[in-house]
């Protein structure tokens, strides 16, 4: 497996590429410009980065820095079951 060294840390060449076509598909939403495969590039990176974090490959703690920067999430919106709604 080629590793390559990213400002985001040591990453396998796989998941790279998928952050780069991540980056372009922000690019192009960000600036107005339809962009129809935002969803499967998405879909795609967040699958690559669970896949090296459960294979080992990356830490847990790279792979939330690599969901919060490219694929916009926050870790504190994905922890723990949904809250339910108590009122009745």
């Amino acid at each position: 497996m080629t590793y390559l060294d990213t400002p985001a840390g040591r990453l396998p060449e796989i998941l790279y590429l998928s952050i780069q076509k991540m980056q372009k598909a922000w690019e192009m939403l960000d600036n107005g410009i339809p962009y129809l495969h935002w969803d499967c590039d998405y879909c795609e990176l967040q699958s690559d980065i669970n896949c090296a974090e459960v294979d080992g490959l990356i830490t847990p703690d790279l792979a939330w820095n690599l969901r919060e920067k490219y694929l916009r999430m926050r870790k504190e919106d994905n922890s723990g079951p949904p809250r339910q709604n108590n009122k009745e």
